[in-house]
């Protein structure tokens, strides 16, 4: 019986300090399948940002000195969403200022990518290192990448 009651304290406690923690107005409101996409945009986004992108970017996300920015704590990915989006798939070349920091050095794209890689890709990287974006969807990475320069 007193086994029952700390369970069910415990599980109220737990419940309630999660009710109650802060969240930001950008965090959102997931949906129980897309908390479950969400994980698995996650996983396979790291599996292919350790294939294609962790040679140059480091797979700390510090990137490599002067050669190549780092993503870990990236002004340039927070300021710049949709042109990341589209550089993975687009790559980019001439000069881009990350952290204060000139680099020069064409990135070339994965124009191989799918929107749904390129969706968990961007998952992995704006949910790892210091940022926190959220489930990034594939019907929203189509919408850019249709737009893309």
């Amino acid at each position: 019986m007193i086994n029952s009651m700390i369970r069910i304290l415990i599980f109220v406690t737990i419940g309630l300090a999660l009710s109650c923690t802060n969240k930001s107005t950008s965090e959102q409101v997931l949906t129980k399948a897309d908390e479950i996409k969400y994980e698995q945009y996650f996983v396979e986004g790291q599996q292919l940002y350790n294939l294609h992108c962790s040679n140059c970017h480091q797979s700390n996300g510090e990137g490599l000195g002067k050669l190549f920015p780092p993503i870990k704590s990236s002004d340039y990915l927070e300021q710049n969403f949709d042109e990341v989006i589209c550089l993975m798939k687009n790559g980019i070349s001439g000069e881009i200022v990350v952290n204060g920091i000139h680099y020069n050095q064409p990135m070339p794209g994965i124009s191989a990518l799918s929107a749904l890689e390129v969706a968990e890709i961007a998952t992995y990287i704006y949910n790892s290192w210091d940022h926190s974006r959220g489930f990034i969807d594939v019907k929203s990475v189509n919408k850019i990448l249709a737009s893309c320069k």
